[in-house]
C-alpha cells in the first residue's frame, strides 16, 4: 500500500470515530484500514472503553489500547460495528475476508444495529468480483466445496497454510462476475460445507465512508 493509499484509508478510519458516542460498546473488525481505526481510538481515550472484535489480531491491538475485549454473547445488543471491505459496491454490497475474519465479521455485522464501512476509493467498484471471494470451509469439506464452485464458474485456490480463527480453511474464488450479490449469496450459504461466504449483500452495510485524496465520501 502506498502511503497515499495510507493516508485515504486514515481519512476514512478518522471519520468513523465521529460517528461513536463517548463510552459506546462498539464492534470493531479485521483488517488494513480497521488497524488505523484503532489508532484513532487509542489517541482518544475513554471514547470507547469496552469493544466486541472479529479477530484474535484485532483484539489485540484492542486491549494494547486499553480497551476491554467483550464475548459478543454478553450483549443484549450492539450499536455499532466498524470494520472494512475488499470491494465495495455504491448500494455497499462488498466482499470481505482478505484477513480472513468473514465468519466472525458477518456474526457481528448480523448483530450490529448500525454497520459502518470503512474504504479507501480503490476499493470501490461497479461490480464485485475482480477480488477473488474467500469462503470458509470446514477443512473436510474442501475439495467437496472446492469441486461444486469451479461447476458454477469459479476458480477456487486454497489459502494453503491459512487456518481462521475458527479452526477452517479459506477457499479464495477467483474469476466470478457478480451481479446479483444477494442471490450467490442465498445460492453458496446451501452448499454442504460452507461455513460462511464473503459476499455481505443479504445483511449490506448501512453506510459506506469512503476515502479520498481529498476528503471522505458517504455513502
Amino acid at each position: 500500500m502506498t502511503a497515499d493509499g495510507d493516508s485515504k484509508k486514515r481519512r476514512a478510519a478518522q471519520a468513523a470515530l465521529e460517528l461513536i458516542t463517548a463510552g459506546a460498546t462498539i464492534g470493531v473488525g479485521t483488517g488494513s484500514t480497521v488497524n488505523f481505526f484503532i489508532e484513532a481510538l487509542a489517541a482518544h481515550p475513554g471514547r470507547v472503553q469496552r469493544a466486541v472484535s472479529s479477530s484474535e489480531a484485532s483484539s489485540a491491538r484492542l486491549r494494547a489500547a486499553g480497551i476491554a475485549v467483550l464475548d459478543l454473547n454478553e450483549l443484549a445488543r450492539l450499536d455499532l460495528y466498524i470494520d472494512g471491505a475488499d470491494e465495495a459496491t455504491a448500494e455497499r454490497h462488498l466482499i470481505k475476508g482478505g484477513g480472513g475474519a468473514l465468519t466472525r465479521e458477518k456474526i457481528i455485522a448480523s448483530a450490529a444495529r448500525r454497520f459502518v464501512c470503512i474504504i479507501d476509493d480503490g476499493k470501490l467498484v461497479q461490480t464485485l468480483g475482480t477480488f477473488p471471494l474467500p469462503i470458509e470451509v470446514i477443512p473436510m469439506a474442501r475439495s467437496l466445496v472446492a469441486r461444486q464452485l469451479t461447476a458454477r464458474g469459479g476458480r477456487p485456490v486454497w489459502r494453503e497454510g491459512f487456518v481462521t480463527d475458527n479452526g477452517n480453511h479459506i477457499l479464495d474464488v477467483h474469476g466470478l462476475v457478480i451481479t446479483d450479490p444477494k442471490a450467490l449469496e442465498r445460492e453458496l450459504n446451501q452448499i454442504t460445507g460452507i461455513v460462511t461466504v464473503g459476499l455481505f449483500a443479504a445483511r449490506p452495510a448501512d453506510v459506506l465512508l469512503v476515502g479520498t485524496a481529498q476528503a471522505v465520501l458517504t455513502r
